[in-house]
């Protein structure tokens, strides 16, 4: 989990010293003095970001006149690419390019998009007219805007943690950044989920996305002047190929009898190679996915004269077996995940129609806009976060008896998760009440249902406590289990899973329309606490599939204080 130290150390000696060879390691580089500058340009691009997609919805509606689910359908798939093309920036930084490179470049290319949306705003010929339908050009600048500006998240915002990490050698200070990266994260959202939307929706889009425009463009300036202080890992090549040539050489293999864990045959021998990044006590693989031991079999001609590999795609190190291994032991438990993301997906745009319907108002002067009530879930993460720091670790081994380990933290924001979207359910069950008493249900527009909408807040900051849990802990996680070449895809998994539930989220809405009347475009008429309840019945099946994952995994390189704890407990 996120919230505490000692479960993002490294198991022994397992940090960034081993993650590089000695002439990558420059003792002028790197350290604390880097992080005012990541951490700046942090809240600088999330800003930007977050400021143009919290509110997307609302300009859909208004400004390109796109009816209200559909509109929700598309925040679901910019969603989605957000989340997903983080996965493309990390693959990149790993192979070819490294972190700093691919964040400058994809700063750049988001602060394109951004202009070209404010663009939108400001030329009546680029958005519909009253009464009218968006044209193909205008749907086109649109759409190239949000694509340019979410290929700029895809290469910041997973990677900047990466790079942030590989600033620090010991293990607890990588713990360290890693709390303030998402502490800062969330803080960038609850400010663009109130400040920046309340600016579009009281003094107009243009200023708006001008506000994003500008905290792009500081964030970036920052992140550059930081430059000569930063560590920067050298790319090695893809990690993928070497993983192909695991797979490649099994099969090709496939017929060898397989030597002893305990002793080497006379015939066949395996091909160990000790460098700094080796984590195994002998030469032998492990036992587990025994079938891949084929790929480290040396047969007749596989090396060369100076002891080298003759043929990649016949022979592989002990080494790269095991590290194709350790992603199929955590692929279980990483699938678990993806349908902790739908229901957010699904609460995230199902809320912001909600609260378009519902009263808004704090005090007789000022009303909350409808795409700023999200920001309850950020709030509730960051404090959840800073508490979990001090206090659960002691708490928990005060009440268990145990350290509180990294799957634990996990499953209890599944357990979180599911309790929020039943409070959802149970707010929508209230407000459709509320309806029918008033006889509103052919009402839209601007009646406003005469219930507060801030009871929207309870279920979105019980999620945002979840989040706390589940996300930042899937990233240590991954950090800390993953092979070393995937770094930077390590914590870019946790990025996969959330467009995964997105696209996921999109999908299903979309089917509940087609065989359900739960979600009219008037959702005075349908039954969205139906919706919620599914993904209620959805997240305890997908627990009790979490639980089973985290029974059967065994920690490679976690603190070795959770190692021989038992996962179930």
């Amino acid at each position: 989990m996120a919230g505490t130290n000692e479960q993002q150390q490294f198991h022994g000696e397992l940090s960034l010293a081993e993650s590089q060879t000695k002439e990558d390691i420059d003792p002028k580089r790197g350290g604390w003095i880097t992080f005012p500058f990541i951490t700046v340009g942090v809240m600088g691009l999330t800003l930007a970001s977050s400021g143009w997609m919290s509110n997307l919805i609302v300009y859909l509606i208004q400004e390109f006149k796109v009816k209200s689910v559909d509109a929700a359908q598309i925040s679901n798939i910019v969603n989605g690419c957000n989340s997903l093309f983080p996965i493309a920036g990390a693959v990149v930084a790993d192979s070819l390019f490294g972190c700093f490179s691919v964040i400058t470049f994809s700063s750049i290319v988001s602060l394109l998009g951004i202009i070209l949306l404010t663009l939108t705003a400001t030329l009546h010929s680029l958005r519909p007219s009253d009464g009218e339908t968006a044209s193909r050009l205008q749907l086109g600048v649109l759409y190239s805007a949000l694509m340019l500006a979410s290929i700029g998240v895809g290469g910041t915002r997973f990677t900047m943690a990466t790079m942030g990490a590989d600033q620090f050698i010991k293990g607890k200070d990588q713990g360290v950044f890693f709390n303030w990266y998402f502490f800062t994260f969330y803080v960038a959202n609850v400010i663009s989920f109130t400040a920046i939307v309340y600016v579009q929706d009281n003094f107009g889009w243009i200023l708006g996305f001008g506000l994003c425009m500008g905290t792009n463009a500081i964030g970036l300036a920052i992140y550059l002047v930081g430059g000569r202080y930063y560590r920067c890992v050298k790319p090695k090549g893809s990690p993928f190929i070497s993983l192909a040539r695991v797979l490649v050489a099994t099969i090709r293999k496939w017929n060898l009898v397989l030597v002893s864990s305990q002793t080497q045959s006379t015939q066949y021998s395996y091909y160990y190679v000790e460098t700094l990044d080796s984590k195994l006590p002998s030469s032998a693989p492990s036992p587990s996915f025994r079938f891949l031991n084929h790929a480290a079999l040396k047969t007749d001609g596989d090396i060369g004269p100076d002891g080298s590999i003759a043929k990649p795609w016949r022979l592989c190190t002990v080494e790269q077996v095991e590290d194709l291994k350790s992603l199929l032991r955590i692929f279980p438990l990483w699938s678990s995940g993806i349908f902790i993301s739908v229901p957010i997906g699904i609460q995230m745009s199902l809320t912001v129609l909600q609260a378009l319907t519902m009263d808004r108002h704090v005090g007789p002067h000022f009303q909350i806009p409808a795409g700023s009530f999200l920001v309850f879930t950020f709030i509730s993460t960051a404090i959840a976060i800073s508490v979990a720091d001090r206090f659960l670790p002691s708490t928990w081994s005060k009440l268990i008896g145990r350290s509180l380990t990294p799957l634990q933290g996990i499953g209890l924001g599944h357990v979180l998760n599911i309790i929020g979207m039943a409070g959802s359910a149970l707010v929508e069950s209230r407000r459709l009440h509320v309806v029918r008493s008033h006889n509103l249900e052919d009402q839209t527009g601007s009646t406003v249902v005469p219930m507060s909408a801030l009871w929207l807040a309870v279920p979105l900051a019980i999620v945002g406590v979840g989040e706390a849990f589940h996300f930042p802990g899937q990233v240590s996680l991954y950090y800390q289990e993953f092979p070393v070449p995937l770094r930077s895809t390590a914590t870019a998994m946790v990025s996969l899973l959330l467009a995964t539930g997105f696209y996921m989220s999109t999908t299903v809405i979309d089917l509940v329309q087609r065989v359900t009347d739960w979600l009219p475009n008037n959702i005075n008429q349908g039954r969205m606490d139906n919706v919620f309840w599914m993904v209620v019945v959805i997240g305890v099946g997908n627990f009790g599939y979490y639980l089973v994952c985290a029974k059967l995994y065994k920690y490679q390189n976690v603190d070795s204080n959770c190692e021989n704890q038992e996962v179930h407990d």
